[in-house]
This record gives structure tokens, sequence and C-alpha cells, in this order.
């Protein structure tokens, strides 16, 4: 099966919520990934570095994630309830203001990766085991095995 036949067969066959939980998983997985070396980092020149190994790249993808679902959040279409909309709203914006700094070389970086599973928590009613994923080939085995 090719895999844009894969990819279309997860589409239909997945629920919108259980591809939140994926792409949110994927991202986080991928942040996480660097987490480590980014925290030891002992200023910005050394985590502008980190930075530019794939975390810039995890960071844009947060960042875009969080700015569709500030989107679909504000739209009239939306059925959550009106006080979980503005409250995952006021996170988007905290997750937008978070995202630049960290992309700056500031903090930020662990607490994207916690209010992450803890929306992913409540998607798949788990936290994640990020730990128990093999990372021995890069971010891009963890963000796929999520």
């Amino acid at each position: 099966m090719s895999i844009s036949a894969y990819k279309r067969t997860i589409r239909e066959s997945e629920s919108p919520r259980q591809i939140e939980a994926r792409v949110f998983a994927r991202i986080t997985g991928a942040m996480d990934f660097f987490r480590a070396d980014y925290e030891a980092a002992g200023d910005r020149i050394a985590r502008t570095a980190v930075l530019g190994q794939g975390l810039r790249t995890a960071i844009g993808q947060n960042r875009q994630l969080w700015v569709r679902l500030r989107e679909d959040l504000t739209s009239d279409a939306n059925a959550l309830p009106e006080t979980l909309r503005a409250n995952l709203l006021s996170i988007s914006m905290w997750v937008d203001r978070t995202c630049e700094a960290v992309i700056g070389g500031g903090a930020g970086l662990g607490a994207l990766i916690d209010v992450n599973q803890n929306i992913l928590a409540g998607l798949t009613s788990q936290r994640p085991a990020l730990s128990t994923v093999d990372t021995s080939h890069g971010p891009e085995s963890r963000a796929e095995a999520l």
C-alpha cells in the first residue's frame, strides 16, 4: 500500500479526537527529544545550537497546532462548552508567547511539553509514556512512534 493510501486510511478510520491526540503526541515527542540538551545549555547561544538541531522545527509545529486550535475554538461551529473554550484560548495565547521565548533561547520548553502532555492526557484519558520510545534514530523516530 502506498504511503498516501495509508494516510488516507488513517484519516478515514480515526475520529477527530484521535487525530488531535496523534498530532499532539508527535509534536510533544519531538520537543521532548531535545528537552535535556536545551535545559542543560548554559546560555542563549548554546540553546540556539539545540534549536538548530531540530527543536526550532518542533516548536514551529507546536505553534502552528495551537494556532489551528485557536481558529477552531473561535468558530461558531465549535461545540465545546464556553468555559472550556475560553480556558483553551487562554492557554493557546500563553503557548504562542512561550514558543516565541523558546525560539529566542529563553525558558519555557519544559512548560510547553507539560501543557501538551496534559492536553494529550485529556484527549486519550492517559498520560503518554514518552520515555519508553526508542530515540536512537533522532527526534523523527520518537515522533513517528507516537
